[in-house]
Parts: C-alpha cells; structure tokens; sequence
C-alpha cells in the first residue's frame, strides 16, 4: 500500500478547496468513481452481508454506505449501529489507498427511528398538524443529534412533496395538501436538521425529496407517471423545494417517477437546468434506492443498466446511493470510453469529498458507544417528542362526551390500541423491543388501572373476539376504540409485525376502514355505550359512518413512541386538542382529488350551486377544541401595500371558553381578477396563539405581499396588482396590492 505523492489533504488547517484539489489530484478514476457511489447492509437483491459491504469499500473504493434501517437492515439497536458504523469506517480509513472515510446516511424522517431506544416523533403528516414550525425544527435538531451519535451524517429527509392524493401509499410522509404549510415544514426541517451548517457536529446533512413532483402520481399508485403542467409545477409542488433551498439544503433526491415523460433521475432538464441553473442548487445530487436501475427495468430509456448510469450522470446526478459495485465499475468504464466526460465525474467527486471535509471525518469519523447510549432516547428528547405528539392531536368531532373525567369505567378495544409498532408507522423497526413509550392502552391504564377493560375485538384485517370486546364494551361507561393502518412503506407493505401482506388492506384502492375494524365499531356502537373512535393512521380514511354515530373522533396519524401518552392526556383533557388538519378529509373516494386551494372554474348546470364534492367530510385546517373561541375583528391594512412589502392580518380573538386553549389562526386568500385561473383560496399565513379563559389578543399575522402572488408563464413568480379577498374564519375583507406602494 502505498502512500500518494502529497498528502497535504490530511492538514486540517489547510483550506478545504485546497485539501479538495489535492486529494482530487491523487485519485484514480476507479478511486473517484467509488466516492459517488454507495451500498446497504441488506441490499435489495438478496445474498449480502457486511462482509460484502467491506469488500465493496476495500476492493472498489465505494465511499458511501446506509449501514441503518429499512427491512433487512443489520443495525437494529443503538450497540449494533455504533459496531456497523465504526467497522466500515475503520475498513474505509485503514484499509484504503487514501483512507476516506464514509459518508453514512439514513432514512430518519421522524427520528432515527430504525434504531431502537431513540426518540421517535409523530410521521411528518402528525407532524404537519401541529401548524408549529418552530417546534418541529426543534424535533429535527434532537433528530440530528442522535442520528449523528449513532455515526450516521446525512439524513434523507425532508420530504418537500405536496400530498394531493390520500390514496397515495408515502402521504404520510408529506407535511399535507398545502404548499404554504409544507414549505414552512420543509424549511424547519432543514434548519433543524443542518443546525449550524455542515461542520455543526450536532448537525447531519438534510435531503430535500423527491424533487419535482412525485406526489400526484397516476391512480395514487406509487412512483407511476406525472403528467403535470409547468402552471401546475411551479404553483403547486417546487414551493417547499424553494424553501428548502433557501434554508441551505445540501442535498436533493429525485423522484422515482417520470413527469411529462421524463425519468428525473434521467433528466437533465429537470436536474441541471431546473435545479442547478435556475434554482441556483449547490450541493450534490443523490438518488433514491434503486432510481438509476429503474431507467433501464422500468422506465425503459436506458438499453441496459450501465447505459442507465451514463444517462444519469449526465443528467446531473452525483451519487447514486445504493449503486453497489456494479454501478462503480459501469461509471469507470464509461469514464473511459468518454461516455461521461471526467470534468463531470470530478465536479462530483469535488462535492462529496468537500462535504466530508466540512463534516471533519477526515479528524475523526468514529462516535463513541456511551455517548450514543447517553443521547438516544434522553429524556428531554422524549419531552419534545411528547410536545410534538401533543399539538399534533387533531379532534374531529366532539359531541361533549371528552374530556373524560378519569371517574368512568372505560372499555378499550381495536387493533391500534396495544400496538407500538402501528403507533411509529413506517419508517421505523418493526418490532417494539427496546423502543421506549406507551401504547395507547398502557397510558390510560396507568391512569384508570382497574377501571380499564381491553379486548382487541379485530386485527387491521381479521376479526378476533368481537363478542368479547362488544361484552365489555357494554358494561363499561365509556368505550375507546383504536382503530386505523399498521406499518406499511410505499405501496403499504410489507409490515411482517402486522401480519400484513402487500395488497391487502391499506390499499390505495379503498380510504375505508376494512370489514372487520367497522363490524367492531358498529358492535360497540349498537351497545348504547359512547364511543370515542381514536384514529391510529398515515391518511385521512374516509370515516363517515363514524362521523354520524359515534359520540367523538380523534385524529392521532401515526403518534410516535410518545403517542400513546399523547392520546390519552387528551382524551382526559390534560391537553387541549391543537392540532388542525394538514390534509382533506373526504367524503367519498369519488370526490377525489380533493382539496382546499382547488381552482375556480365554470358550472354549466347549476351554476349558482357549490358543488358537494367540493364538501370533503372534515376540511382542511379543521379541528376542535376544549373551549371556544371568538373571532371578534379582521383588520387588513386601509393603504394598498407594495408587491414588495408586508400585509398585517390583525385579528381580535379571544377564548371565551373555561379551559386555556390554542387555536391557529388561518389566513386564506383569493385573488379577484388575474390573468390565469387562480385557487378559490389558498392559504397564505397562520399562527399559534394560546389564550387562557376570559382572555383576548390582537394577534397580527404577517404575510409576504409575495405569497399572494403566483408563477405565471412564460413570466415568472409574479404579484398582480389589484384586489386580494382575504378569509379568516368567518371574516372576509379585502386589501389592494399596488405596484407603485412603498
């Protein structure tokens, strides 16, 4: 083994360009193409194990690895993690030519939850519910430190995806239907996520995914075709991509999908002129799983899987992540043959290797076993946890029956009332060994203890004893049933912890609740007792039967390993429920798409009639509380305001209710007269405010005169000047937005 000519890349006080550049200068092209390319402990495709990964590092120079998560994953607790990581370190810095370390990633997108004993918050749709940025980039920020504890260093996470379709499988993992909502999510995250920068050794690298448009696929059906307008694009899905871009993401994933015909790992237009050019991206490209391969197996642009890699690359992608050594030596020999040019293998391999010196795992790429112990889990990460799954609550319907009083004889039953697994969602391990937290039935017996029955009564899909638990349910006071989705990933499945095979229910292909679950509800229902329906879930189910006979609806998505103490102090009234739903809730699968910012547009038959399926069954921004409050006034600015300035929504509200309670104040907007079809309304502003009993506030919330505005080909983001209706409850104003305004 020999040493290279200089190794002043070493010098920790040299530049990072220059430490770049020198270490650039001594590589192979086998050396640079191993840097851009990245392998799985469990690779999809069956016979491998970490001795493989070893000789991938070892033999081909691969330089990036996800020794963390998904099925098969090989790191399932906090002490394998930290072995899995610092064994492939010590192989990539001691037993290499040039001792680069790796760049080691996860998918911790609500937490590091493939890890057991670490913190995991609500899945982003719950998330997305508690209206609060500022406290979920505090849940990224313990996010990243105990993803980085475990020896990982990029995240791939935000997903910035808009989630216009409930049939679709990933959903739940969108911050929601609204792009002002998903934009201030994606920007928290990333913030959070990044911290200080890259060299914040509390900080991973964040992921913006899945650019552009992955999230209205055809038929709900995952990773199939987008056919979208560039109106439909720029106004609906890059907003959140935008966001993340000015908060300083520093890396972006493509879609698996095609738009307008186009594979975007296999884009150009998409990844550099779009990304690159035009939205100004610095950072490194990475793909997702398999998104390279699928040029050639599915999408069928590519003549074979290396062609699949030339294309690719030169559509601007710099990593392909889980590549292995067969995407290594494809790119080395399309290097040379110069069917990749190696000024652009270079300029990528000058983005990984300055991310890892910015990173400092060139001084030291190892995490110490105590300290991750020490982090993962810590109780004032948990507390934040709790936070989040608290103000993610979301109470659909009430009529009266909540808060209980903690003196009733309560029945629980359903096949998310005992399960943690089904509590984290996707996303997450799937047995509940190790993961801290309560089920929804631990926590409310730790308040109730005797006076709790519990009978399963139903799995998602079977029944088990719904006589027992209907026996039960009729003597107690009160029954709570836990009803809703398992763990499920992509196109909802596999969940081995769930008995739960893919294409059985959840399927994109059905929003109610399965047979055996409703036949459970209507049971305990026809007992006479009332009943609370708790909603374990990654979308919004259609729940209408529920909606007219049950006494109360709680929306809990997928609560996190803190849901179950979350969902039961709000059901005792401890918490106000706070949440407001980031996504419709429809009445029908034929209403679908449904959402709130849908265009105007002619009723030839009826045309002074407001159509029922723009009526979902819960709309978005909806949520109840434990007391009540009152919109007194909506003062909007008298002078019209500049295309450049601020408009001040001030609104009097006060809680006229008995309960200290926070409501988030919603501020829609609808342009009277543009020149292209603009939304009825689209939301433009909200904030938090909590009130105590009795109080009152003039709470104004700021809006960007640019968030009324919109992309308008061929012309750009632009803001009208004219008249703007603005809603706030039940208050409608205008203001006028004036070019020539200061």
């Amino acid at each position: 083994m020999t040493q290279p000519p200089d190794d002043s890349y070493r010098q920790p006080d040299r530049p990072t360009e220059e430490r770049v550049e020198n270490l650039l200068d001594s590589m192979t092209t086998a050396e640079k193409a191993g840097q851009l390319v990245g392998t799985w402990a469990g690779k999809l495709g069956l016979e491998q194990d970490v001795g493989d990964i070893k000789r991938a590092i070892r033999d081909h120079h691969l330089g990036l690895a996800a020794p963390f998560g998904w099925a098969g994953a090989h790191a399932q607790d906090i002490d394998d993690a930290v072995a899995a990581a610092t064994e492939l370190q010590r192989i990539a810095t001691e037993e290499t030519r040039l001792g680069i370390p790796l760049l080691l990633n996860a998918d911790a997108v609500h937490g590091n939850a493939y890890v057991a004993g670490a913190t995991v918050f609500p899945n982003n749709l719950g998330t997305a519910a508690t209206w609060n940025p500022e406290l979920v980039e505090d849940a990224a920020a313990i996010t990243a430190v105990e993803t980085r504890r475990v020896g990982a260093h990029q995240n791939y996470s935000p997903t910035c995806d808009v989630g216009r379709d409930p049939r679709w499988g990933r959903i739940f993992e969108t911050f929601g239907e609204s792009p002002r909502l998903c934009a201030a999510m994606a920007e928290a995250k990333v913030r959070g996520y990044q911290g200080d920068g890259i060299g914040d050794p509390d900080g991973v690298v964040a992921t913006a995914k899945h650019f552009p448009a992955y999230s209205e696929p055809d038929r709900g059906e995952d990773a199939s075709p987008v056919d979208v307008s560039e109106y439909k694009l720029r106004n609906v899905f890059l907003g959140p991509f935008e966001s993340a871009l000015d908060a300083g993401v520093a890396s972006v994933m493509p879609s698996y999908n095609s738009i307008n015909g186009e594979p975007t790992h296999g884009s150009s237009r998409l990844l550099r002129e779009l990304l690159r050019d035009e939205l100004g991206f610095e950072g490194h490209v990475v793909s997702d799983w398999n998104g390279v391969r699928h040029l050639h197996d599915d999408h069928r642009t590519a003549s074979n899987r290396r062609d699949g890699v030339r294309q690719s690359r030169v559509a601007g992608l710099d990593v392909e992540s889980v590549g292995h050594v067969e995407a290594a030596e494809h790119l080395v020999s399309l290097v040379e043959e110069g069917a990749v040019g190696e000024a652009t293998l270079d300029e990528s391999v000058r983005r990984i290797l300055r991310l890892k010196f910015e990173l400092g795992l060139f001084e030291d790429p190892y995490v110490e076993l105590d300290t991750a112990h020490e982090t993962l889990g810590h109780e004032d990460h948990r507390r934040v946890a709790r936070d989040v799954s608290r103000q993610s609550m979301t109470l659909l319907k009430n009529d009266g029956l909540l808060p209980l009083t903690g003196e009733e004889d309560v029945f629980v039953g359903g096949p998310n009332a005992d399960d943690l697994v089904h509590q984290l969602g996707g996303w997450s391990v799937q047995s509940p060994d190790g993961v801290p937290g309560k089920t929804i039935r631990e926590a409310l017996e730790s308040r109730l203890g005797g006076s709790l029955t519990y009978e399963k009564g139903t799995t998602l899909n079977e029944e088990r004893d719904i006589d027992a638990a209907v026996e039960k349910a009729a003597a107690a006071d009160v029954a709570v049933l836990a009803v809703g989705e398992g763990w499920y990933l992509h196109e909802f499945g596999p969940s081995a912890q769930a008995g739960v095979d893919t294409g059985e229910w959840p399927t994109r292909s059905e929003l109610h609740l399965p047979d055996a679950q409703r036949e459970l509800v209507q049971r305990v229902q026809a007992t006479g007792v009332p009943v609370v329906g708790v909603l374990v879930t990654g979308r919004p189910l259609i729940v209408d039967w529920m909606a007219e006979h049950v006494s109360a609806i709680l929306m809990a998505y997928y609560p996190g390993s803190e849901g179950g103490v979350a969902v039961a102090e709000t059901l005792f009234g401890e918490n106000d429920p706070s949440g407001r739903l980031p996504v419709s809730i429809p009445q029908s699968m034929g209403d679908l798409p449904q959402h709130h910012d849908y265009l105007a547009h002619p009723r030839p038959i009826g045309e002074d009639e407001h159509p029922a399926s723009y009526d979902p069954l819960y709309p978005f921004g909806h949520g109840l509380s434990y007391t009540a409050f009152e919109y007194e006034t909506v003062t909007l600015p008298a002078d019209p305001v500049g295309t450049e300035g601020t408009v001040g929504v001030t609104v009097s509200l006060s809680n006229v209710g008995n309960r200290t309670g926070t409501e988030t104040i919603q501020v829609y907007a609808r342009q009277q007269t543009s020149a292209r079809v603009r939304p009825e309304r689209t939301l433009v502003g909200f904030e938090r405010v909590e009130l105590d009993p009795g109080e009152s506030v003039e709470q104004t919330v700021s809006v960007p005169a640019s968030a009324f505005g919109y992309y308008r080909p061929p012309d750009g983001h632009v803001v009208e000047p004219g008249e703007y209706r603005v809603f706030v409850e039940e208050h409608e104003s205008s203001v006028r937005i004036d070019n020539q305004s200061a």
